[in-house]
């Protein structure tokens, strides 16, 4: 009878430890992949204390919807367009221009964060759409998911300037924005002229992982039960987000970016990416910079990589 009692009590704390994480990783998941309209500063998990880490492990980040702090100093014209949620879009044109770039931002980006990149594009003869994903800057709603439902919102800008008779599009997005790129003609086959993708994640569960190396805390199974329930309440199989298996769709010239130093996304995952990656297609990295807008460390590289890119 003792044994009894004791393989039920040892068998009741393990369910009771296993709903606890579960309960853990439905909030942890809700926020990561929810913005909120409070005012709160954007949690920086490598800068957090001990007490801190220990916080947002059983709270969850602070995540604020992001704002459109900056305007382009260039004429242009703001419109919606409707996906799966209203998107707000800035046009920039340029006269006598080669064609137009779209560029999509990363996560807890926005199109304000895209202006330097358009900038770098503009003075290369293009015009240029930067586009806010659902629930940033001017979009509609509080949701992100990673890249999985965005890539809806990247077949519509796409349709949306082909529709105007632009005929010479590039896309170009970079983490987040990369990825929603990659499922994008993955999912709908759309034919970009050329596409400038910068650090995508190679899976879903992949890139949650390494979110829990930065905290240095164990992968297992937090990082699956994240997973798990962000994919239940956006309503998808976020197991199945796998940029890797995207780019074996992918057809059209491709200039794929990546940082050395970066946290968030390995080398082995840039790697399987270009490997799968069926077209003509160039692997330009960067020894020094991290997860980051690659203008700040290195601007000129980035305009040569990018301009002979353009100009093939």
């Amino acid at each position: 009878m003792k044994v009894r009692k004791l393989v039920k009590s040892i068998l009741w704390s393990f369910v009771m430890i296993f709903a606890f994480m579960n309960l853990i990783a439905f909030f942890h998941a809700y926020k990561f992949t929810h913005y909120t309209d409070e005012k709160v500063i954007k949690t920086k998990v490598e800068r957090l204390s001990t007490i801190k880490k220990i916080q947002t492990l059983l709270f969850g980040i602070d995540n604020p919807r992001p704002v459109n702090g900056i305007l382009p100093k260039e004429a242009f014209n703001t419109f919606n367009l409707q996906s799966n949620k209203v998107i707000e879009c800035w046009h920039i044109q340029t006269e006598n221009s080669k064609g137009t770039i779209i560029l999509f931002h990363g996560y807890g980006g926005n199109k304000s964060s895209l202006i330097g990149k358009s900038n770098e594009f503009i003075k290369q003869g293009y015009s240029t759409l930067l586009v806010d994903f659902m629930g940033s800057g001017g979009s509609e709603g509080n949701q992100t998911t990673i890249g999985f439902k965005e890539a809806e919102e990247v077949k519509t800008c796409f349709d949306y300037l082909k529709k105007t008779g632009e005929n010479n599009i590039y896309l170009f997005g970079t983490s987040l924005g990369a990825v929603a790129i990659m499922k994008s003609i993955n999912d709908y086959s759309i034919k970009p002229k050329g596409i400038i993708i910068e650090c995508p994640f190679g899976s879903m569960y992949q890139t949650t992982c390494a979110r829990f190396r930065t905290m240095r805390v164990p992968i297992f199974p937090m990082a699956g039960l994240l997973v798990f329930w962000g994919g239940i309440q956006n309503g998808f199989w976020a197991f199945g987000h796998n940029p890797i298996n995207y780019a074996n769709k992918i057809t059209c010239p491709t200039l794929l970016l990546y940082g050395e130093q970066d946290d968030k996304v390995s080398r082995a995952e840039i790697e399987n990416i270009y490997s799968n990656l069926l077209g003509k297609k160039i692997l330009k990295t960067y020894p020094l910079a991290g997860h980051e807008d690659y203008l700040i460390k290195y601007k000129q590289d980035w305009i040569e990589d990018v301009s002979a890119f353009l100009n093939q």
